[in-house]
């Protein structure tokens, strides 16, 4: 049975569809004015490590996450570049598509951009002020947080506390509100913003309208799985769900999923202590399949912390699963010894999507693996198990010259000429390949 840590209930949840057989899933995406972080590749990599157990488990996933590509910090960089916010936009989902590339992330079925739904914003807006939930001041225009049902639910809070929390805001923008804590649903343009025309006047939409709109335009009033990073709890997922349901009257998500943060050498990451480190950076000196591992192969709720050491012990590992996936077949092997190993690797990802424990599996079956149990029907499922992890080996084909001396070597020690045997052995290593000479003949890896 898969369960899922639901953070509106705190608990563990049978995960059950809407749809038998299919997930509906909305990952919030990043805001395209820099290169992404290592944390957000974090979030990044871990609901593509979701999505792709869900496959792993029969689901056909309609796995939706959007660009925001209309905000101030976009609308900032514009005039620090000197070009166009839709240049900004354009340069750095460009710079994420590859960057997330790099890190083995498959492309979601849609990725949303803003300005693609500005009609519909336009007009989930002009419904929520009809239905009461929402009133235009200036230009602006605003939620009524107090006519929400259980608002802040999701992020374990309270509605009198956040009011008591901001009584003291005497700001121009609190004043134009009817309470300090409604958020903004549409702003009135600055002068040089970019804007869209409006009932209200010139201006574009808040940032947490845009994912409202995204969501339910594509995948429906009601999904399955809604998930992000732990600090979109609040405001913006809280935000989300206050607004979506004001419109529909229905459950907006029914499972709410969000990651860890990523920490730097045990420091909380932030550009203020200049530990803030991009991935664009990181795939420099970072094999990309090396830093998904890193990332796919720990609990997505635990807090990471990204060391040079933990980095380079995922390196290690990827490499001897990279040996044990491409060593010779070594004969039959019991199915029913196979199929134990897939049952614990799957009790152990149904709890939680539980990578750690999932990729502890893994391990276990390759080590079985190594002791002399490989063939097709072994090779194949491991294949699938690491395809969770989003590891994707590409068999090295060795050139001519080297099977030549390997063969020779073979052939040295038929003759007992260990002399030349050994020679060989020295000249295949300094070219980081390493034999091994077992019962079922000579196996090689690349160091």
């Amino acid at each position: 049975m898969l369960k899922i840590y639901d953070t509106m209930s705190r608990d563990l949840r049978e995960f059950i569809p809407i749809e038998e057989g299919k997930v509906r899933m909305y990952v919030c995406g990043p805001t395209v004015y820099n290169y992404i972080h290592v944390g957000n590749a974090r979030s990044t990599v871990a609901f593509d490590t979701i999505r792709r157990y869900f496959e792993y488990r029969g689901y056909e996933v309609a796995y939706i996450s959007n660009f925001t590509d209309v905000d101030d910090k976009i609308i900032n960089r514009a005039k620090e570049e000197g070009i166009t916010p839709q240049e900004v936009a354009d340069k750095y989902i460009a710079a994420f598509r590859e960057d997330v590339t790099a890190l083995g992330v498959k492309p979601a079925t849609r990725h949303p951009r803003v300005v693609e739904f500005m009609d519909d914003i336009i007009r989930f807006v002009a419904d929520l002020i009809e239905k009461g939930y929402a009133y235009e001041s200036q230009g602006d225009v605003y939620f009524r947080v107090e006519k929400s049902h259980n608002y802040a639910k999701l992020a374990n809070k309270t509605l009198e506390d956040l009011e008591l929390g901001a009584s003291g805001r005497t700001d121009e923008e609190t004043a134009r509100k009817e309470n300090p804590v409604d958020f903004a649903l549409w702003k009135a343009a600055k002068p040089g913003e970019i804007s869209w025309d409006s009932p209200w006047g010139p201006g574009r939409p808040g940032w947490h309208i845009e994912c409202s709109v995204m969501s339910t335009g594509i995948l429906g009033d009601t999904i399955d799985i809604h998930g992000g990073g732990a600090d979109l709890e609040f405001p913006h997922h809280t935000n989300e769900i206050a607004q979506s349901e004001a419109k529909t009257g229905k459950t907006f998500a029914n499972y709410w999923m969000h990651n860890g943060f990523v920490n730097i050498d045990n420091v909380k990451m932030s550009k203020s202590l200049g530990n803030f480190i991009t991935v664009h950076d990181a795939l420099k000196t970072i094999d990309g399949q090396v830093l998904r591992f890193f990332f796919a192969t720990q609990h997505y709720r635990k807090p990471i912390n990204f060391t040079e050491k933990a980095v380079r012990d995922a390196e290690t590992n990827l490499k001897y699963l990279k040996n044990t996936y491409e060593q010779p077949f070594t004969g039959e092997v019991d199915p029913a010894d196979l199929q134990g190993f897939v049952d614990k690797f799957i009790v152990a990802m149904d709890e939680d999507i539980n990578a750690a424990n999932g990729i502890t599996v893994v391990f276990e079956l390759a080590k079985w693996i190594n002791s002399g149990h490989y063939n097709q029907d072994v090779k194949d499922a491991l294949t699938k198990m690491l395809e969770v992890f989003g590891v994707v080996f590409v068999e090295e084909v060795l050139d001519a010259d080297i099977e030549a001396l390997i063969a020779e070597r073979q052939e040295a020690r038929a003759k007992k000429d260990f002399a030349r045997a050994d020679a060989i052995r020295d000249e295949l290593a300094a070219q980081g390949i390493k034999l091994l000479d077992t019962k079922e003949g000579v196996r090689w890896t690349r160091d």
